[in-house]
């Protein structure tokens, strides 16, 4: 699963954040400077009272131009009738502002200004380093293996707190990881330059401290994975169950078929053993729960 795109702090207002997941593209922009322009707003009324007033002269002109036909006089009645076309035309091919580039104008300024609200609340793929992204992935894989799971969905587990607590989760890792791309990042820097003995000396325990932060990263991270592992374990004996009930509703019909057509009975104690394993998979289901469950306890501390 790839890195998400765009993640955003799960205390951001959801409108906020769709607008800021659904325009990365700007919001890369304003990593390189980009902003907005600012037009004054334009007011509608104005092209409306020109467009009345064009027309108004081309009805006038032509007036005149019949006025001028009537009396022969063809070198003006042309000349006026000219003007009156182009005052027409002009109306028509008049520019005007285009609706749908104003909302868009509006909506970039929407996301500026809201970016800069909640500048640092949200991370974009691009502000991680390789391994970050790659870490990032991991997390998200394993939120979304528990969301999507039946046993969530059927509540066998804390369906509610999953929904609250899984995204603050990833979320806290993708800040972290954002911090130790960008640090790491610029401790790369300087150390190609080549350093003298006395700045690697400093050098070297801030290397360490960087490395020391990814570990503890990757530790929440394996924490999630754990859970989902947990939770898929527990996804397998759900299902396991959920067939061997389908199969066992059905049994009675299987042994009537073999008692009609005088086959082999010796398949029936087979048959008979769907009841066994469907105890064997509740017990299965109810230990992965519980170990899920745990997994969860010490995710949440």
């Amino acid at each position: 699963m790839p890195c998400p795109k765009v993640m955003v702090d799960p205390a951001v207002p959801d409108e906020i954040a769709e607008l800021l997941r659904g325009h990365r593209e700007l919001l890369l922009g304003m990593r390189t400077g980009w902003a907005p322009v600012r037009k004054r707003r334009y007011d509608p009324t104005l092209g409306i009272v020109a467009s009345a007033a064009a027309g108004v002269a081309a009805l006038l002109a032509v007036a005149a131009g019949f006025g001028f036909f009537l009396e022969e006089r063809y070198t003006s009645f042309v000349v006026v009738m000219t003007v009156a076309a182009l005052l027409v035309v002009g109306v028509l091919l008049r520019p005007r502002t285009d609706a749908e580039v104003a909302r868009r104008r509006a909506q970039e300024l929407d996301v500026y200004e809201n970016a800069l609200l909640y500048e640092g609340r949200f991370v974009l793929a691009e502000d991680l380093d390789e391994g970050s992204r790659a870490l990032l992935a991991r997390a998200r894989a394993a939120v979304e293996a528990v969301m999507e799971s039946r046993v969530n969905a059927e509540g066998l587990l804390d369906g509610v707190r999953n929904a609250v607590m899984l995204p603050e989760q990833e979320w806290e890792i993708a800040r972290l990881l954002a911090k130790l791309s960008a640090l790491r990042r610029e401790h790369e820097e300087v150390v190609a330059e080549g350093l003298t003995p006395e700045v690697a000396a400093v050098a070297e325990p801030l290397g360490e401290a960087l490395a020391s932060s990814e570990q503890a990263v990757l530790a929440r991270v394996e924490a999630l994975e754990r859970y989902a592992g947990h939770v898929a374990e527990a996804e397998r004996a759900f299902r396991a169950r959920r067939q061997i009930e389908r199969f066992g509703a059905k049994l009675p019909r299987y042994e009537e078929l073999l008692a009609e057509s005088g086959a082999d009975s010796s398949a029936v104690p087979e048959l008979g053993r769907l009841t066994e394993d469907a105890d064997r998979l509740e017990e299965t289901l109810r230990d992965s729960v519980t170990s899920a469950h745990e997994a969860f306890r010490h995710l949440n501390g």
